[in-house]
């Protein structure tokens, strides 16, 4: 069978299940609907599955006919506290709640894929694991989906991500560094408060962050070698209660992000010894959190490769994009520490659709036509793999 063909019976249900996806949106580890109705679609196929994941992720099970290896294809669920302004007619019924992220865009996907596995389970080789993964935004999905086993015994995984800086009919399949690392800190800075005429009789919270703030940017540019990619941004800061009043404390949270695992393991002491340091230097008192959240993401090369050529098949010799690399994240990355793998851009970029905007706005949208483009390369690659020497 032609993986083509049996795509096209699936066109109109690709499109439907995206849009009913998008009117009905739910944030991270409360995906509750979106998972009934994904178990749903999965019972009308006669797709085995089990809980995975938190509270709503689902694990589904495809065996082929024949023998061959094990691959894993991903589907995030969750979507984002945005309200939407796309004034789209199938636009979010949830108020403050929007896929602007594209999610809705990969269960669909994930979706249609099922039903063409289905009808070509004749020609499978192997088995196709199904992960419809809740909390990608919050970084618990992923970590949660492993520990409860949905790796076990997998050989490869692919995820795919709608991507509107990518062109439409064009996707990007690189190896290597994909996307960044992504952690976050928090900083609590104890001074002293006095009257603010009188600043000597204090200790200056307030003056004492903005050092800090400044001395942070130092660690990429002093520490951190020019030919590697860092971020050490701060994002909020918080200090202060009157304006005569010489701050006491002082508090900021900011996230970290760098491709490689060495550079990213090294913030914690880099960031902890700044502010301290700096903090001692004005007679105040400073302490880090620092949290781990995702890793790097980082394809396997080999099944880059193997992608890029299933790529060809379905949208043609021409479809591949250089597209950076970029400091986003993803908790795929946790994914391929346990198989090779890879996470891919499929472009759904265009202006003729107004499909112009990035991820997280409220204006987010997608080239539709592109995405029954997308189910059928999460088929031919699980064929491609799966009957791979």
């Amino acid at each position: 069978m032609n993986i083509k063909e049996v795509a096209a019976k699936y066109a109109d249900y690709q499109i439907e299940m995206r849009r009913y996806f998008h009117m009905h949106p739910e944030v991270s580890c409360e995906e509750f609907e979106t998972s009934k109705a994904i178990k749903a679609e999965l019972d009308k196929m006669g797709i085995p599955y089990r809980d995975c994941g938190l509270k709503t992720g689902i694990l589904a099970t495809i065996e082929g006919a024949k023998p061959g290896k094990t691959i894993l294809l991903r589907a995030d669920m969750d979507a984002l506290s945005v309200t939407e302004t796309t004034g789209a007619e199938y636009a979010s019924q949830n108020p403050g709640v929007m896929h602007a992220c594209g999610h809705d865009c990969h269960i669909s996907m994930l979706l249609t894929a099922a039903h063409i596995l289905m009808d070509m389970r004749e020609e499978l080789c192997g088995t196709v694991r199904l992960a419809f993964q809740p909390a990608e935004e919050v970084a618990l999905g992923a970590i949660s989906m492993i520990e409860q086993g949905a790796m076990d015994g997998v050989d490869g995984c692919f995820g795919i991500h709608v991507w509107t800086d990518v062109a439409a009919g064009t996707v990007s399949i690189e190896g290597g560094p994909r996307m960044a690392s992504c952690d976050r800190f928090v900083v609590k800075i104890t001074g002293k408060g006095c009257h603010g005429a009188q600043p000597e009789a204090g200790v200056d919270a307030v003056a004492t962050a903005a050092a800090v703030i400044n001395n942070l940017q130092t660690i990429v540019s002093r520490e951190i070698s020019p030919m590697d990619n860092a971020v050490v941004t701060v994002g909020t800061i918080e200090g202060g209660s009157r304006w005569n009043v010489v701050a006491e404390n002082a508090s900021m949270m900011g996230t970290t992000r760098a491709f490689r695992d060495e550079i990213r393991d090294s913030f914690e002491e880099r960031i902890s010894r700044v502010v301290k340091s700096t903090c001692e230097s004005f007679r105040a008192k400073g302490e880090v959190e620092y949290i781990r959240m995702i890793s790097p993401t980082i394809n396997d090369y080999g099944f880059a490769a193997l992608a890029q050529e299933s790529a060809k098949k379905i949208m043609g010799e021409d479809c591949l994009a250089n597209f950076p690399a970029t400091t986003g994240a993803e908790d795929f990355s946790q994914y391929l520490y346990k198989a090779p793998g890879a996470m891919v851009f499929l472009g759904t970029g265009s202006e003729a659709c107004g499909a112009v905007w990035p991820n997280h706005s409220g204006n987010f949208c997608v080239d539709e036509d592109q995405l029954l483009k997308g189910a059928m390369l999460h088929v031919q690659v699980a064929m491609d793999f799966n009957s791979s020497k």
